[in-house]
């Protein structure tokens, strides 16, 4: 039977930690058979079976084992197999152990021990830093022969899945009045306090339990009671109140405005079987009143040669694995140390049966206590002492020690045999979340840490995360974060309350940068950043070739660029960069911290969004009906729009004809509910229209119409539609299908940033509205007999007008407006009942010969009268004089958006692009869109197009092919007969004017 101290592994404690001791759990490491704990984190079980061999490094693929045991783990990065197939980069001590989870090494071949990957340590000589800016220059023939495909196939670490994803995810949205980040000491006071005033409170963390660094400490009281039981105490009371969420496993991965957050909860990675109803992972979008970021510190890793061999990690992270997993990362440990923290570390381990080799701390003159404590427990002390360099392969062995002289050289000192080295370069604050926020970091010398400054968000850091060390300053630091939230969020009145804590207190001490050694500096490797592979050496020769700024060094050197977004190597590298230029550490700069906090999966991003879901389909009124008649679709957009209604024996070409010829012969019937209709309401209305079109708007009578032209900045046209004044102040605005939701957008952001005197609210009534467009002579003929109250004759309800009314006894907006050419009316009825008016106008359509269109002919009608498709004929540089549409442009108007820009040299230098007509000397011909123009059929290579075409059909009306294009001063090329080079050989085309059909406009009335 096996004991109780062996299971779960040879290097469990004999008791001790939060592991469930009677429940182990089953798993595979790279084929081997294991077993944990319940509670233990594939980090922590991988120790406790003795693993400390994880993977190899990006570059020089050396072994390399697990170093933290956080969120910022550089090293033990895994794959883990669920549903067939594996998820990689996953970072060892944030994988929560489950029966029969399978975890895989990563980038190594054929083995992890045994790794072919490794011949470039050997030849490491030939990749310094930045060695590919000069590589891969010559010759220019290698790139995408040779150096590209390596390149990429040497690339990334883990291998990306092979299968869909089989997981759903899920997305909420949240509001509260306090958002707190972090769930540690700091974290769990300010919950407490804001939570107490009845603010709703929000209470997030990454790890698997909430406690933070108390689920690790071992001697010190909270309020008179152990670490642990104060934590478990107080998550009870803010799970009884009922305006607070607890949220572990739970990231913030992005600080966005406004004080908007957004966090990742991991919601059954932790489950051998989840329920199948239940996401895979969550993402919360919240939007808070007030935050408090406690998101703690990490621990610095010491800069020594062969820094990076399995065995070596940080102390606290020996120390967590110790008193939380009750996992010895060692049976003979050396503790490297240059802060308070490493002893403490010691200590727990020695009162463990762990043998510590020694404590080697790198100050002269540690503090007496810790010295008395060590001498107590029977450690050997060495001071002034550093860590020169390392024995053992696949795991350290035996550390070389060398003693500090005083003018700052070092002296062998021997060597020391030991299975696991714990170091600590001391803390540094967390101020990621913070600079995400906006907030600018300000270098404290007496910490030597970056803090964080002003608040530029209703924001405060809280506990170490801002520079307070020890327990109680922490505790009372999140507490008083916690009622200045709440006092700003909801009105709470600050309380004064100290919480008692002893123990645990205020580490000193720290190093940054490289520690000095007796070895060659240009040939041992002393590692800054683990999993780029970037030593001191790298960040020392990208100064020596001319990097200066920690932006250019990063880049150059690849240093913070790994998963941990720097978190274990940036004050160590800025502190080599500072040296190496004599300059303060400050002046060198810091780097940008940018979201996802921590690596965040695809999936949470996405969300529902995939499959039939990625690209939401909407449908217009008339779609079950078009299906039933056999009508073909197209995406346009969101929108499923019908392309044409062939009938039996007609191909699209034949389908098209006919609607063609039906709608301009007698009528045709299209479904427009597809574009964009926006209310813009308010006494200021004509104001607003004025700034934001080119036309004017402030003279147009109520039940009148105007084509609207609407620019960028820039000058260009980005969008068009008809504007209808239903009262003083009130307009109905149409934009294309596709810049529903981006003229809205603008339009609200106009509103907001720059006119916010105006009196005016707009809203989008795209999907209020049904809108059946007739077009037609007999167009006034078929919807005569619905219209109710209102004469249609010409004289009555002229071309542009709008008016209410009723249509068949519900409220409608009748435009009579045209983009056919054709007499045409636009009904505007309520969606609900759009199939039903649909198919009642459809019985009168059909009763006078009438047919029903899709965009395809409507596309064709537009195309003979000349008329713009953005999008189509404009295309990021058209103006409107380019589109023939000065007469769009209000000449009297002070200003609108984009007018300014009209008026640049460039917008109204001869040569440009102008909107013409096109008809191929063989009028069979057809033209291709897309297609260049030139002014000859064979032009030279490198001779410049003239142009291009737009659209090209086959018009019915006209009886041969035509088209529009863009062509260089065009519109005086009337008449010109230029080339469209083809593979069929070139097509002949006649510059003519865009208006092929009825130039008089004669067929408006019908």
């Amino acid at each position: 039977m096996t004991s109780h101290s062996t299971r779960g592994g040879h290097m469990r404690t004999g008791n001790g930690g939060r592991v469930d001791r009677s429940r182990p759990v089953s798993f595979t490491f790279d084929g081997k058979e294991m077993t944990g704990l319940a509670g233990d984190t594939l980090a922590s079980a991988l120790i406790a079976n003795g693993v400390h061999l994880t993977g190899r490094s990006f570059k020089y693929h050396r072994p390399r084992g697990i170093v933290t045991a956080g969120s910022e783990e550089p090293n033990a990065l895994v794959g883990v197999y669920r549903h067939g197939d594996q998820t990689p980069n996953l970072r060892a001590p944030q994988v929560e152990l489950y029966e029969g989870l399978t975890a895989i090494s990563q980038n190594r071949f054929p083995s992890l021990e045994f790794d072919v990957g490794a011949v470039n340590n050997v030849l490491s000589p030939l990749f310094p830093a930045g060695f590919y800016y000069k590589t891969f220059m010559w010759p220019k023939a290698f790139w995408d022969r040779v150096y590209e495909p390596v390149i990429r196939s040497a690339a990334g670490l883990g291998k990306p899945p092979k299968l869909a994803d089989p997981d759903r995810y899920a997305n909420t949205y949240a509001h509260c009045d306090v958002l707190v980040i972090g769930a540690g000491p700091a974290g769990l006071a300010a919950a407490l306090a804001a939570s107490e005033s009845g603010a709703r409170v929000i209470l997030c963390d990454e790890q698997a339990e909430m406690g933070g660094s108390l689920l690790a400490e071992a001697g010190a009281t909270i309020e008179g009671h152990a670490a642990a039981d104060w934590v478990a105490a107080t998550l009870a009371t803010l799970a009884a109140r009922g305006n607070v969420t607890l949220l572990p496993r739970t990231t913030a991965f992005g600080y966005f405005v406004q004080n908007f957050v957004a966090l990742a909860e991991r919601v059954t990675d932790h489950i051998a079987q989840p329920d199948p109803a239940l996401p895979r992972e969550r993402m919360w979008q919240v939007r808070a009143k007030e935050v408090v970021i406690a998101a703690g510190a990490h621990e610095r890793p010491l800069v020594f040669p062969e820094n990076d061999r399995p065995g070596i990690m940080l102390a606290g992270a020996g120390r967590t694995y110790l008193n939380r997993y009750g996992a010895k990362v060692g049976r003979n440990v050396l503790v490297a140390a240059a802060c308070d923290s490493a002893w403490t570390a010691a200590f727990d381990l020695a009162a463990s049966g762990v043998d510590i080799a020694a404590i080697a701390d790198l100050r002269r003159t540690p503090p007496e206590h810790l010295v008395a404590e060590a001498a107590r427990l029977g450690i050997r002390v060495e001071t002034g002492c550093t860590v020169t360099g390392i024995s053992g392969h696949l795991r350290v062995s035996k550390a070389l020690l060398g003693r500090l002289r005083e003018d700052g050289s070092v002296a062998a000192a021997g060597d020391i045999s030991c299975d696991a080295i714990l170091m600590s370069g001391g803390w540094t604050p967390a101020v990621s979340l913070y600079s995400q926020s906006r907030g600018k970091v300000v270098w404290n010398d007496e910490m030597q840490a970056f803090l964080p400054g002003v608040s530029v968000q209703n924001e405060r850091s809280a506990g170490s995360c801002r520079g307070v060390n020890g327990l109680a300053a922490v505790l009372n630091d999140g507490y008083a974060a916690g009622e200045q939230a709440a006092n700003k969020a909801v009105g709470a009145p600050l309380k004064v309350r100290s919480i008692r804590a002893d123990g645990a207190e205020a580490a000193t001490g720290g190093f940054l940068g490289a520690l000095p050694h007796d070895r060659d500096a240009s040939r041992v490797k002393a590692f800054v950043d683990f999993q780029n592979d970037v030593t001191a050496k790298d960040v020392e020769l990208a100064v020596r070739e001319g990097m200066h700024s920690i932006e250019h060094i990063k880049r150059y050197t690849t240093t913070g660029m790994a998963t941990d977004q720097g978190r274990l190597s940036n004050l160590n590298a800025l502190a080599i960069a500072s040296g190496a230029l004599g300059t303060a550490l400050p002046q060198v700069g810091l780097t940008t911290f940018r979201l996802p906090y921590t690596p965040t999966s695809f999936g949470t991003f996405a969300g529902s969004s995939r499959g039939d879901a990625f690209d939401p389909v909407r449908r217009t009124p008339s779609h079950d009906w078009v299906v039933k008649q056999g009508g073909v679709f197209e995406d346009v957009g969101q929108w499923k729009r019908t392309w044409y209604f062939p009938k039996a024996g007609e191909d699209m070409h034949a389908a098209v004809a006919r609607e063609c010829r039906t709608a301009r012969q007698t009528a045709g019937q299209f479904d427009a509910s597809t574009l964009g209709k926006i209310e813009v309401v308010g006494k200021d209305a004509a104001e607003f229209l004025e700034r934001f079109y080119t036309n004017p708007w402030k003279g147009l009578k109520p039940g009148r119409c105007r084509y609207a032209v609407l620019l960028n900045e820039a000058g260009f046209i980005i969008d068009d539609g008809v504007v209808g004044r239903l009262s003083e102040d009130r307009f109905h605005v149409t934009t294309t299908t596709g810049g529903a939701a981006r003229v809205f957008a603008m339009m609200e952001d106009y509103l907001q940033t720059e006119w916010p005197d105006l009196d005016v609210w707009i809203t989008s009534t795209t999907e209020q509205f049904a809108v059946i467009a007739v077009q037609g002579p007999k167009a006034r003929q078929i919807i005569a007999p619905f219209v109710e109250g209102l004469d249609l004759s010409a004289e009555a309800f002229p071309h542009m007008s709008v008016a209410t009314c009723r249509f068949a006894g519900l409220p409608c907006r009748l435009f009579r407006v045209s983009f056919t050419g054709e007499l045409g009316f636009e009904v505007n009825v309520p969606a609900r009942h759009g199939a039903k008016v649909w198919e009642m106008i459809w019985a009168e359509t059909e009763k006078h010969g009438g047919c029903v269109y899709g965009t395809e002919t409507m596309h064709v009608l537009r195309a003979e009268k000349g008329y713009i498709i953005v999008g189509q004929e404009t295309d990021g540089t058209v103006t409107p004089a380019d589109a023939g549409l000065e007469w769009a442009i209000g000449k009297k108007k002070f200003d609108f958006v984009g007018k300014r820009s009209l008026a640049r040299p460039d917008l109204v230098a001869t040569g440009r692009k102008q909107v013409v007509g096109l008809q191929p000397v063989d009028p069979k011909r057809m033209l291709e869109e897309g297609a260049q123009i030139t002014a000859e059929a064979n032009p030279a290579k490198g001779t410049p197009a003239l142009g291009h075409v737009t659209s090209a059909y086959w018009s019915e009306a006209l009886g041969r092919t035509i088209g529009l294009g863009v062509v260089k001063d065009g519109r005086s090329r009337m008449g010109e007969v230029l080339q469209v080079p083809m593979p069929s050989g070139a097509i002949a085309v006649k510059i003519v004017d865009p208006v092929m059909y009825d130039p008089e406009g004669t067929r408006l009335d019908g």
